[in-house]
């Protein structure tokens, strides 16, 4: 008979993805909100829509994936999601509203991840490892879309794009990644 596996430890990819959102707003924080707001043509999509589709994405995994949790914001979900055609999507919310709308996710990530961790739910085990893979990809979507977020960053600072804080990324294929 084969031992049990124990619980993944969830606290070290909750540091990961801090690192991931924090280099998402690094790669923002000397921009002006016009530049944020700027988008290439009619069927290209802003940065502010890329650091709202980031954390849309986040939220969908973890409550269909391990919480059940209602949607936070329909219609702001409806703009952030990209299987809501560009010119459907509508306008964007103010700057403040959208990092609000990141930190409530971040927020709800946490505190989910944090009741795995515990125990504090069915099959604590299994759902230790469905949070990691969540986790890995919610982390490597980040940083996938920070690629975009910093090739358009470049027309508007001469400043080069700040590197992410982990030392656990890699670079694959001009994405940052963290391994699994």
């Amino acid at each position: 008979m084969n031992a049990s596996p124990t619980a993944v430890d969830l606290a070290p990819l909750l540091t990961e993805y801090d690192a991931a959102r924090m280099h998402s707003l690094a790669l923002v924080a000397d921009l002006d909100p016009d530049q944020i707001a700027w988008r290439p043509h009619d069927d290209s999509s802003s940065i502010a829509w890329h650091l709202g589709h980031q954390a849309f994405v986040n939220h969908v995994m973890v409550r269909n994936l391990t919480a059940a949790e209602p949607m936070i914001d329909a219609a702001m979900d409806a703009v952030f999601d990209s299987a809501t055609p560009e010119p459907a999507r509508g306008s964007l919310p103010p700057l403040d509203e959208l990092l609000a709308y990141r930190r409530t996710i971040a927020e709800r990530t946490h505190a989910t991840m944090e009741r795995i961790a515990s125990g504090d739910v069915g099959a604590p085990v299994q759902l230790s490892y469905i949070a990691e893979g969540l986790l890995r990809a919610v982390i490597n979507h980040e940083y996938q879309h920070d690629t975009w977020v910093s090739e358009v960053r470049a027309g508007f600072v001469s400043s080069p794009a700040p590197a992410p804080s982990s030392v656990a990324v890699v670079d694959l294929e001009g994405y940052w990644f963290l391994p699994g």
